[in-house]
């Protein structure tokens, strides 16, 4: 049987918060933001950040330590057509909050974690499921975005690090772009790599292209204090399964 077709083929996704609310304050659970879903540990707040132009999100964890809240949208599958995700954002410490960016197949809705950790010189890749990005954890020896790529709790492909330490208060951006057949790309920009995007790593097939991802954007506190992670823009790029 032929299934029936539309359209609208291409998902677009992206939030670029020029619409100003009243701060807010959440709890448990998933909240909506704009175009994105948004899942946190415990509580904290939004606040659009209104001295600067063209939109911004501020978010704020909890005050406890490793309190994390994350922006994120899906799920998307690669094998339709590939999938692309890109984010600007910036955070208040370079040395109290770690940062992850890109896609992951593993998200919890309640309570969710990190899905890569890196502590002195060992990763960690969390949940379940597939996912590759950028990640910059405070807990490493040495500071610097890093390209990582895992599947079910084990690496799938070499850490790569970008050369580009983060610097509080400094715009980044990261591009994470995952192919049909499951091929990956991640990519940063900032100051320290010269503002624009810079490739960082190529993995070959890291996941499974058939899985579906949440694209997303997570910060966690390394200390028992309050975070701020300051976004511009987060966009998804992917294509409809006309099969289902």
């Amino acid at each position: 049987m032929t299934e029936s077709q539309g359209t609208f083929g291409r998902i677009s996704v992206f939030e670029d918060f020029v619409g100003p609310d009243n701060d807010l304050t959440w709890g448990a659970g998933t909240v909506h933001v704009g175009q994105l879903g948004f899942v946190s540990v415990n509580e904290g707040s939004f606040e659009w950040t209104i001295d600067e132009p063209g939109g911004i999100l501020g978010v704020t964890t909890d005050t406890g330590d490793n309190d994390n809240a994350a922006l994120m949208a899906g799920t998307f599958k690669p094998a339709d057509g590939g999938c692309v995700m890109e984010a600007r954002f910036k955070v208040d410490s370079a040395s109290l909050a770690a940062i992850n960016c890109g896609f992951t197949e593993t998200l919890a809705l309640d309570t969710p974690v990190m899905p890569f950790e890196y502590a002195t010189a060992t990763a960690a890749y969390n949940g379940s499921g597939g996912m590759v990005g950028m990640g910059y954890d405070p807990d490493a020896t040495t500071d610097d975005w890093q390209a990582f790529a895992g599947d079910a709790g084990v690496a799938a492909g070499t850490l790569t690090r970008a050369y580009a330490t983060l610097t509080a208060d400094e715009w980044q951006v990261v591009r994470v772009e995952i192919d049909p057949n499951g091929d990956a790309r991640c990519y940063v920009g900032s100051n320290g790599v010269g503002e624009k995007l810079k490739l960082v790593k190529s993995f070959t097939t890291p996941v499974t292209s058939t899985d579906v991802f949440y694209a997303f954007l997570m910060v966690e506190n390394r200390s028992a204090a309050a975070r701020v992670l300051e976004v511009d823009y987060f966009y998804v790029g992917a294509n409809r399964d006309w099969t289902l």
